[in-house]
């Protein structure tokens, strides 16, 4: 079932991810995307413009795509667009989405108070944390997930040797690095982040 799971999972570069679940395709993030198949829903963590890029949006929404996101980007956005903060759960489509925190603790660029986002999806039985702009901060010692896609730049987020601890404490199945090889940071962030875990558990760095 994890496999399964994982094999639909898709990078889309940054911090942007597509996940597919039968026939539902959940896109988080898009920015600097090709043209590409429709979203029916599209998860936004928060208003930077490298997370909630409208013209990346209008290349795969439809009337009928739903949005999950916080307040901030939900003004930036039309249509079923359902505002979420950090505690909220929902179900769109048969797919249970839930808002978890994302935030700074030692640089101002992601405030705690602006209750900006990560999320954890549940595809087929398995739960995708997706950590959205973050440090390491302690809510992600209560988390329980199977798939953890975790940002790995440093500068506006943790850095590997942080993302590294992140999963220590997460003790996901499989973690994902994510948010490099676009504003900030290099595939060579992703494969410290994989060369620590060795041994602690797999890390999956994937292609665009």
């Amino acid at each position: 079932m994890l496999s399964d799971v994982l094999s639909k999972i898709k990078w889309l570069g940054h911090d942007g991810f597509e996940i597919s679940s039968d026939d539902i395709r959940l896109v988080v993030d898009p920015y600097q995307i090709e043209d590409g198949e429709p979203a029916d829903i599209i998860l936004i963590t928060h208003p930077h413009f490298d997370h909630c890029s409208v013209d990346d949006i209008e290349k795969i929404r439809t009337p009928a795509t739903v949005f999950v996101t916080e307040a901030e980007s939900a003004r930036k956005l039309t249509g079923d667009v359902r505002v979420v903060k950090p505690g909220d759960r929902l179900t769109v489509m048969g797919i249970d989405i839930e808002a978890v925190p994302a935030y700074n603790t030692n640089k101002d660029f992601h405030p705690k108070k602006n209750k900006w986002l990560g999320f954890i999806i549940t595809i087929d039985g398995v739960r995708i944390y997706h950590a959205g702009d973050t440090d390491l901060i302690p809510e992600m010692n209560d988390l329980s997930v199977d798939i953890a896609l975790l940002p790995v730049s440093g500068t506006y987020v943790m850095t590997a040797a942080e993302a590294v601890e992140a999963a220590g404490k997460i003790k996901p199945k499989v973690a994902i690095p994510m948010h490099y090889d676009a504003i900030v940071g290099t595939r060579d962030d992703a494969a410290k982040f994989k060369a620590a875990l060795s041994g602690v558990c797999e890390v999956v760095v994937l292609n665009k």
